[in-house]
Order: C-alpha cells, then sequence, then structure tokens
C-alpha cells in the first residue's frame, strides 16, 4: 500500500509505460515497413519472371520441312496429245506449254468466230448511216426555216401544200436519224455478242494447252505424245521448292507467345554441319492435340538457291 502511495514508485510505472507504449509504436511501424518490401519484391520478381518467360526462346525439335507448293496438272480437255514439251527435272515458269492435246477443230472455230466478230466489229463502228441521216435532218430543218421566215415577210411566198412536204420532210428525216442510232445501238451489241462467242473459242483452244500453274520444277510425267488425254486426267506433277515450309509442334502453353510474322531461326543438317536458315511464322493452329497437348505450327522460309530439300529434319527456334 504504501508503495502504491509512493510517488517515487507512480512516476516509475509511468516510464515503464511510455517505453512500452513506444517500443510497440516502432515495432508495428518496422513490421509493416518489413512487409512493404516483401510484397514489392514478390512482384519485382514476378515481373522479371514473366519478362524472361516472355523473352525465352521457344525450342520446336522434330521439324520437318515441306513443299508450299504443289500441283498435280490435269489435262481439262479430252483428246489425243499432240505433244509433250517438258521432262522430269525441268524448271518451268509459270504459264509456260508443258503438253499441247489437238486443238485443230477448236482453231477452226475460233477462226469463224474472229471473221464474224470483225464484221460485227465493222457494222458496230461504221457510223456514215447517221452522219448521212443528221446531215438529211439539218438540210430539212433549214429549208422549212427559210419557208417559215418567206412567208412571215411576204403572204403566199410558199404554198402551204409546199410547207407541209417540207414539214413532213423534216420528220421523216429526223425518224431516219432515230432509226440509225438505234441500228448502230443494235450493231453494238451484236458486236459483244460475237466478242463473247469469241472468247469462248478461244478458251477452248487454252483448255488444250497444258501449262504451269506457277513457276516450279516437273517431277513427274503421267502423258506421252500419241496417247489420248481424258478430261481430268493427271498430265504432270509440279513443285515449287523456292520457298519451303518448316513444321512441327509445340507446347499448348508456349503457342500462345507465337504469333504471325514471329522471327525463327532453322537449323538442318547440310554436308555434316548445322546450317541456320531465317523464316517467319505463317499458321499457328486454333486448335490443341487432345493427346500430346500440342499445337502445330509452320514457318515460311526461302529456298531460292535450292539447298533445303523436302523431308528434311531440322530444329527450329522460335523468337528470343
Amino acid at each position: 500500500m504504501n508503495g502504491e502511495r509512493d510517488p517515487r514508485c507512480a512516476a516509475a510505472r509511468r516510464t515503464w509505460a511510455l517505453l512500452l507504449n513506444a517500443f510497440g509504436v516502432r515495432a508495428s511501424v518496422t513490421v509493416i515497413t518489413l512487409f512493404v518490401v516483401l510484397v514489392a519484391a514478390r512482384s519485382v520478381t514476378a515481373a522479371n519472371d514473366r519478362a524472361a518467360s516472355a523473352s525465352k526462346t521457344i525450342e520446336v525439335e522434330s521439324v520437318v520441312l515441306r513443299l508450299f507448293e504443289e500441283a498435280e496438272v490435269p489435262a481439262q480437255e479430252g483428246g489425243l496429245v499432240t505433244g509433250v514439251a517438258a521432262t522430269e527435272g525441268q524448271r518451268v515458269k509459270q504459264g509456260e506449254l508443258l503438253a499441247q492435246i489437238d486443238d485443230q477443230v477448236p482453231r477452226l472455230a475460233a477462226d469463224a468466230a474472229k471473221a464474224k466478230y470483225d464484221i460485227t466489229r465493222e457494222k458496230a463502228t461504221n457510223d456514215v448511216k447517221i452522219r448521212y441521216a443528221q446531215k438529211a435532218l439539218e438540210v430539212s430543218e433549214a429549208e422549212l426555216r427559210r419557208s417559215t421566215e418567206s412567208i412571215e415577210k411576204f403572204a403566199k411566198s410558199v404554198s402551204q401544200s409546199q410547207l407541209d412536204v417540207e414539214r413532213l420532210t423534216v420528220q421523216k428525216n429526223r425518224l431516219e436519224a432515230e432509226q440509225a442510232d438505234h441500228e448502230q445501238a443494235i450493231a453494238v451489241l451484236e458486236m459483244k455478242a460475237q466478242e463473247n462467242e469469241l472468247d469462248s473459242a478461244k478458251a477452248e483452244v487454252t483448255r488444250r494447252r497444258i501449262t504451269a500453274p506457277f513457276d516450279g520444277v516437273v517431277v513427274q510425267v503421267y502423258l506421252r505424245k500419241g496417247e489420248w488425254a481424258e478430261p481430268g486426267q493427271k498430265a504432270l506433277r509440279i513443285v515449287s521448292t523456292s520457298r519451303l515450309k518448316a513444321e512441327g509442334f509445340i507446347r499448348a502453353d508456349d503457342a500462345a507467345r507465337v504469333t504471325a510474322n514471329s522471327t525463327v531461326e532453322i537449323i538442318v543438317e547440310l554436308a555434316g554441319a548445322g546450317q541456320k536458315f531465317v523464316g517467319k511464322i505463317a499458321f499457328v493452329s486454333p486448335e490443341v492435340d487432345p493427346i500430346t497437348g500440342q499445337v502445330r505450327v509452320w514457318a515460311e522460309i526461302e529456298n531460292r538457291e535450292g539447298r533445303l530439300r523436302t523431308g528434311q529434319a531440322a530444329n527450329m527456334r522460335i523468337g528470343g
């Protein structure tokens, strides 16, 4: 009791209370500071991890080089094969003649259509009749105008019957001018119809020419001169090797980081050493294989020097 009333004891208790209170405040501040620092550090680490993941190169193994363009060129029309200009291994340009099917009858039909077209074109472009009708109309209108002016100055200088004849002549010439315009319009339509027939006849000739659909290499010839071709029958096989596909599979998680035009590096073994080629992603499949969990991708790669061949295995690096 005496201790509790002792002023020195009360002062000591107040001092301890102030010290404990001060220590508690400082501890709370320290804990909060440490918590903020820890959260910031974790955020920075996560951001660094995401950046490292985004910049990480995607390695694609078991990549196969495939053809970018290939075609089994067919015969569009049936007939006797009169010539085969292409040989296996030959490089051809788009539109180059590869084989010919007998086109004698279609060519004769095209010549006849051309003659008819020339006749209709001459009719459609000949405007003599129109110019003559217009000139006759101008003359008759001038005569009627002079007769009318003469009557206005001198009564009965021109008989009424003469005036009626001149008016009828003007009307007749006006109708003839309209008729000439109408006939010219019909001639133009006939020319266009004949032009369509001519184009159709030319197409029949063209359809008997088997040509290259694109620049490439003839790798197989199915037809021979003297054989009979059926419509739709395969004539030749052409492939283009100037551009190739590098096709492979990546994980579905990595597919989200791959977009069209992403730069890739293709590594192919040539002459016992790895050779590098640069290309761009052209396709990322929107589908995930339910068994492997992978996504198909392929890149386009230039091969103008012909160093690469289809079927070769390669590795591909995307991004990085």
